[in-house]
């Protein structure tokens, strides 16, 4: 009999934490779609979340731990992995020691792994991806604030009269919150956004002002709104005085920085109008809510930044009430998670420091680790950046990598691969088999994915919930609690790691979080009210925002209603900013400044978005997005290739013309790896500059060079198999997109090829069956057909001339071609298919030719597109790009239609 049953869980990708319902048939994920019962999405979610069962199964899994290059059984490697941290603790020190973690752990993971490594261990160097997106937000609310502590919730944005943005495309990194908003502002015409990015994002979609501002200039930008409200008298002086300090010292350091109205338009490159109507909405409204993100957070200065703003909320008592506080979004679904158990290099555990007078003390009573050699370390240990300087320097030569990827994701990045290769041991804790850290491991340990995780994760807004394991992992797979709990006992800590569950660790955690929490050295994290909750009332856990305590056994979900903060004196603090430019100085020979950042459809590495191939239709290829008119001067156009150069490394990509880019820009995706690509990892050209204070890289302001890729030819090729790194990657430029059914390789190189079909030959291993050539173009078309299978299939020429590929792609899975399909082989469609164009709507897989053609015929708006196409009518994120496909095409429907009599 088949078995249907559904699953209540949570999303694994970004920091806005959806809920997700899960329907699983006969052991298997079916489907999943938005768990209307969750307070964060109530239902909603984006096209990454809507395919997450796409991403299932055990194709592409690690699914036995290997040593040395060599598959053993879990006791030789847990063994291996115990002797051999032990042999170089023994050699050089407990601090020789390191691991680097992951927004894609489970609070339970991360706490066994902080405990292991600061508590038993000995050594400081724990540090977590996480530095690389919420390391400034966190400085800047600690400075400010004294704690960690996102004063907001969701609804602030739908209770706000006006929103900020900055820094922060949240049509396409946070869709689920943009749709909230949007809906908010339909349902509230008074509401007002304002969006502060370089670039012109989807998110503009739904602002009503954008202050397009030099990269780099966010905090300047604050501290003249400081000084402007200080100027009209929009201060709260009855909040300054009664919750604040340093109000004196924040103005007078934003009055001599930021000077005039017209100093501070000029200095940021921004109308001064349109300033001027940005000062007077924030200093005119209560209930203003700041949302802020990595484009200010991803900065040499970016707690200053953080501060700034934070500090013009403090001054117009704007926190503490419904819509209004600076919020800053976080950019992994368990960021916070992390942090809260001591994830970062510069935290014990449970919110507490090593610089908090008695927080070492306490963290080692409770973990009763006196005793001990290995002690608590006195102080904290190397942050992202520096823990692999410091690996390449000799200092660190044991690294546990759990769920990412610092060959890719760090800036800087051949320095980071020169400093795995030299590491002594790299033991890697992964779910995937390929990734560009696995040539670097010596020990590879085989790990759970979201579908078989069992834990709880924290988002944006202080919201724990459950995620909850439904599949059993594939293979000889295990959770990362596990592997860490089995190594320490090894090490000879089997009394302090004997969990047998997910609740008993997180049960300690939560106790942790109320041990000694009161009085005097009370600290702003306690969940001290979820602790002794048992396996069944942990199975069934609510999502529930923190703190949790006896006075609040529900849950918070606002912070400082009552203006006491959580510093000693209780009251908030207002910090002097001096703006300071980007440390990536533009020259010369570099003269154009770098930004980078997500895309609409990929997530982080896309180890796991793309192994759903709908997800790699919107942007298959890594590009470098610019202006036009910075393209014709560099003699580029849409589609061609170009590379650009660094201090630091090299980056090709196909061209993407924006007029949203301000001029003597680009954008470039975080996304593409060498597993994706050849030289398309955005890391290559980003140096390896942090903010003093908080750590985080600077990778929003490179300094970048831009020149046309020479190249002879271009080739689409498709293939049965799916070959990681086949001959035709030692082409000059390839990039891997995974289709259903095969796989596409999009190639170029700058030398011609003298004999395609014999190339074809030695690449695929089979000959071509059908070929058609114009030697006077260069331009071939092939297919190989082995016993009626489609085997291969080619185009020589460039990609804009390619048929849909949809049709191609089914042919092979066809068991035998048919003769009429095999005709159609080359024409690389079937008789009479039309082109859809690039996709738009991931969800429905409706492209851009298909759309232009329906507004043509007389659909001019979004509910007369969603009804012929359904394009738009899910998830929402194509909403932005169908709105201007309707400004752009709307005049040439309006043409038609007064020309053709049909129509009228």
């Amino acid at each position: 009999m088949p078995t249907t049953a559904q699953v209540n869980t949570t999303c694994p990708y970004c920091g806005v934490g959806c809920g997700v319902t899960a329907t699983l048939e006969n052991g298997r994920v079916a489907a999943v779609e938005g768990d209307r019962g969750h307070p964060a999405n109530h239902g909603r979610l984006c096209v990454k979340g809507t395919a997450l069962h796409e991403t299932l199964g055990h194709h592409g899994r690690l699914l036995r731990p290997r040593v040395d290059g060599r598959e053993v059984s879990w006791e030789q490697a847990l063994t291996a992995t115990a002797e051999r941290l032990q042999a170089q603790r023994s050699a050089h020190g407990n601090a020789c020691v390191a691991a680097y973690l992951s927004g894609q752990l489970l609070t339970e993971d991360y706490y066994v792994a902080n405990k292991l490594f600061k508590g038993f261990l000995g050594t400081p160097h724990l540090d977590t991806n996480s530095r690389l997106c919420m390391a400034s937000a966190v400085a800047g609310y600690k400075r400010a604030f004294g704690a960690d502590a996102v004063p907001c919730q969701y609804e602030d944005l739908e209770e706000a009269e006006l929103v900020v943005l900055v820094g922060s495309n949240l049509a396409w990194n946070h869709p689920v919150l943009y749709q909230r908003l949007k809906v908010a502002k339909e349902r509230n015409p008074l509401m007002r956004v304002v969006v502060v990015d370089p670039r012109v994002t989807d998110t503009c979609d739904i602002a009503d002002l954008y202050l397009g501002i030099a990269p780099g200039s966010d905090a300047l930008l604050f501290n003249g709104l400081l000084a402007w409200m200080a100027a009209q008298q929009k201060l709260d002086d009855v909040y300054l005085q009664r919750h604040t300090e340093g109000i004196e010292q924040a103005l007078a350091a934003a009055q001599q920085s930021a000077g005039s109205l017209q100093a501070v338009a000029k200095a940021c490159d921004v109308d001064e109008e349109r300033l001027e109507t940005f000062y007077y909405w924030f200093a005119s409204q209560l209930h203003v809510v700041t949302l802020y993100s990595q484009g200010v957070n991803q900065s040499s200065s970016g707690t200053d930044k953080c501060n700034a703003i934070i500090n013009c909320h403090l001054a117009g008592g704007k926190i503490g009430l419904p819509g209004a506080g600076p919020f800053s979004i976080t950019g992994q679904p368990n960021a916070m998670g992390g942090r809260e158990v001591g994830g970062l290099a510069n935290q014990l555990a449970a919110h507490m420091d090593y610089h908090t007078p008695g927080a070492r003390q306490r963290v080692s009573r409770f973990w009763s680790t006196e005793h001990l050699s290995a002690s608590l370390p006195d102080g904290p240990g190397h942050k992202a950046v520096e823990l692999f300087e410091a690996i390449e320097r000799g200092e660190v030569t044991a690294l546990w990598v759990m769920a990412t990827n610092p060959a890719v994701s760090l800036p800087n990045g051949e320095q980071v691969r020169r400093a795995l290769a030299k590491c002594p041991l790299v033991i890697v804790s992964e779910c995937v088999a390929h990734t560009d850290l696995l040539p670097f491991a010596d020990i590879v340990l085989p790990a759970s994915g979201w579908s078989e995780k069992d834990g709880t994760v924290t988002n944006s807004e202080r919201r724990i919930s459950r995620q909850r394991g439904m599949l059993p992992p594939p293979g000889e797979a295990q959770h990362d609690w596990w592997i860490i709990c089995e190594v320490a006992k090894r090490l000879g800590f089997a009394e302090a790691f004997g969990y047998a569950h997910p609740w008993e660790i997180f049960d300690e955690h939560a106790r942790l979080s109320g041990y000694e929490n009161s009085g005097a050295s009370a600290r702003l994290f306690d969940i001290s009210g979820l602790s002794g909750l048992g396996q069944a009332a942990y199975d069934a856990l609510a999502p529930i925002q923190w703190p949790v305590t006896r006075q609040a056994p529900h849950g918070t979900p606002r912070l400082f209603v009552d203006g006491q903060f959580a510093t000693p004196n209780g009251r908030a603090r207002l910090l002097p900013i001096d703006p300071r430019l980007p440390q990536q100085a533009l020259c010369e020979r570099y003269p154009l400044r770098l930004n980078t950042g997500r895309v609409r459809d990929q997530w982080h590495t896309m180890t796991r978005t793309a192994r759903a191939p709908r997800l790699m239709n919107h942007r298959a290829e890594p590009f470098i997005e610019l202006h036009p008119e910075d393209a014709a001067e560099h003699g580029l156009e849409a589609q061609s290739l170009a590379q650009l150069s660094a201090a630091t490394g090299e980056y090709r990509g196909r061209v993407r013309l924006a007029h949203g880019q301000r001029r003597g820009e680009v954008f470039v995706p975080m996304h593409w790896t060498d597993c994706f690509t050849g030289q398309g990892r955005s890391g290559a050209l980003l140096q390896g500059i942090t903010d003093p204070v908080s750590g985080q890289p600077e990778s929003k302001q490179g300094a970048v060079a831009l020149r046309r890729l020479p190249i002879a030819w271009q080739a689409t090729l498709l293939v049965a198999q799916a070959d990681e790194s086949p001959a035709w990657c030692d082409s000059d430029y390839w990039a891997r997109i995974p289709l259903p059914g095969c796989t596409r390789w999009q190639l170029a190189g700058c030398q011609p090829r003298e004999d395609w079909l014999a190339t074809l030959a030695n690449w695929c291993g089979s000959p071509a069956s059908l070929w058609c050539e114009d030697a006077a173009t260069g331009r071939l078309r092939a297919a190989s057909v082995i016993d009626g299978q489609l085997r291969w299939w080619l185009m020589v020429g460039p990609p804009d001339e390619l048929p849909g590929l949809a049709w191609l792609a089914e042919r092979f899975t066809d068991a035998a071609l048919s003769q009429a399909q095999r005709r159609r082989l080359l024409a690389g469609c079937d008789d009479g298919a039309a082109d859809a164009g690039p996709v738009v709507c991931s969800c429905h897989q409706v492209g851009q030719a298909s759309i232009v053609k329906a507004i043509h015929q007389g659909d001019t708006s979004l509910e007369a597109l969603g009804a012929r196409l359904a394009c738009g009518t899910q998830c929402g994120s194509c909403i932005p790009e169908l709105n201007a496909l309707l400004e752009q095409e709307r005049p040439h429907a309006r043409t038609r239609q007064a020309t053709d009599p049909e129509m009228a």
